[in-house]
């Protein structure tokens, strides 16, 4: 019986479930592989004695990255320590000694994607990362694979639980965000430093991952419009409810034919739309093509085994092209851009367009309203609808929630600049942008 033998880098929340999974699940593995079996040779960890989530033979554990890369027998390489720095280095030495890579390493792949698959090609090794976006939701495959006949033309998803969990907490309780991040941190369901998560930067890089899939253009972080959650009250998911939205935190990339636009922020969607009832830590990914119209997958998108569930997948797939003898034949890589439509520009910020919910706090006093509504106008956005509600205690601000048509976010921006210079606006204006 021939053996696969794999190398695993950091035994932390995810590599503690690929561990478990490995060995649970060693029989249907074998199936899948012909008789073939996956043999966990040696594992690189910071703190050999660490107390772990999961039970391993301790002769399994190294602290040396070393003695994982530099073993000539061991073909396939899992990391999974995160980061960029050390993680590029640990998988480009590991890529120049012929062995083939396995990452769920969104941050890595954002930033450092193209020299990474340039010299996977190079050494003819497979590089796969299927755990980099969603959890066990498998979409590189469903991009790569399943719509490799078809033409995306848009991309909207929930790829980050942390958000989608607090964001779906505050719009069932509503209660203040601060107080409910708090709650999530003591559950574990929020990291300590949650930057990363309620900011939008990780959704970001995921959004990375999936724009050259899409459509075939590279994209770097800073080119994305990121806006997180911070800022969002619950008076905002009441004035939804009453509009007919839901506030859901998005990533949305689309094709313009010359252009692509990315953009991760919170978002008002209707009630109808699928992704509205996508709840708690789940993720999903809605797809529109020309030829399949649209489609959605949805599932875990994180935690110790959802995610296992891809990097295992991605080492079965691996070990089949090594025992089918084609392993770096064709590698699995970030589209290149090529042939007619080529690297397209990625739109700036200021040129994208939406609609739009504005939340304004004001004096109560006469010619206010038209106030606001005289300096959109000026920067054409037209409103679609106005709600105004009195103040609940004499002498506090007055809420007026304007929603409006389709707008340029650069006019948004201008305008919104000279309404919060306005002595009867007392607070900065909550922009929340509209999709449909």
């Amino acid at each position: 019986m021939r053996k696969i033998p794999v190398g695993l880098l950091g035994l932390g929340n995810v590599g503690s479930g690929v561990v478990k999974l490995l060995g649970d699940n060693a029989d249907a593995i074998r199936h899948r592989l012909g008789g073939a079996s996956v043999d966990l040779r040696r594992i690189a960890v910071r703190e050999a004695d660490k107390p772990r989530l999961v039970d391993v033979d301790p002769r399994l554990l190294t602290t040396s990255v070393a003695s994982v890369l530099e073993d000539p027998e061991i073909q396939i390489v899992i990391e999974l320590i995160g980061g960029e720095d050390l993680a590029r280095r640990f998988v480009l030495e590991a890529i120049e000694r012929g062995k083939h890579i396995v990452t769920a390493n969104k941050a890595l792949l954002a930033v450092h994607g193209d020299e990474l698959f340039a010299a996977a090609e190079r050494h003819g090794v497979d590089l796969y990362f299927e755990a980099s976006v969603g959890g066990g939701v498998p979409i590189i495959r469903a991009l790569r694979e399943g719509l490799a006949s078809d033409r995306v033309d848009e991309l909207v998803a929930i790829v980050n639980g942390t958000s989608n969990f607090l964001l779906t907490t505050m719009t069932d309780e509503a209660r203040p965000f601060a107080e409910i991040l708090k709650e999530a941190q003591d559950k574990g369901y929020a990291e300590a430093d949650p930057t990363l998560d309620v900011d939008g930067w990780d959704a970001a890089h995921k959004l990375c991952v999936l724009v050259p899939l899409c459509f075939g253009t590279r994209i770097r972080v800073e080119q994305v419009l990121v806006e997180g959650l911070r800022g969002i009250e619950p008076i905002d998911f009441r004035y939804a409810e009453r509009f007919g939205y839901v506030i859901k935190p998005l990533v949305i990339a689309k094709d313009h034919g010359d252009s692509v636009e990315a953009r991760v922020h919170p978002t008002l969607i209707p009630r109808r739309f699928m992704l509205a009832a996508v709840n708690g830590v789940y993720n999903a990914v809605y797809v529109s093509s020309y030829a399949l119209g649209s489609s959605m997958y949805y599932g875990r998108g994180a935690g110790m085994m959802p995610t296992a569930v891809a990097v295992v997948s991605d080492v079965i797939e691996v070990s089949r092209n090594l025992l089918s003898r084609s392993s770096g034949g064709a590698p699995l890589r970030m589209p290149t851009p090529s042939g007619d439509r080529g690297q397209r520009r990625i739109r700036a910020a200021g040129e994208l367009q939406s609609r739009y919910y504005l939340r304004f706090a004001v004096v109560d006093k006469p010619g206010v309203l038209a106030q606001l509504a005289n300096i959109l106008g000026e920067h054409e956005i037209s409103i679609s609808e106005v709600v105004q509600e009195g103040a609940r205690k004499e002498g506090s601000p007055v809420a007026v929630v304007v929603t409006t048509h389709q707008a340029l976010e650069r006019n948004v921006q201008t305008a919104l600049s000279l309404i919060n210079g306005l002595p009867t606006v007392v607070e900065k204006t909550r922009l929340i942008r509209i999709f449909e």
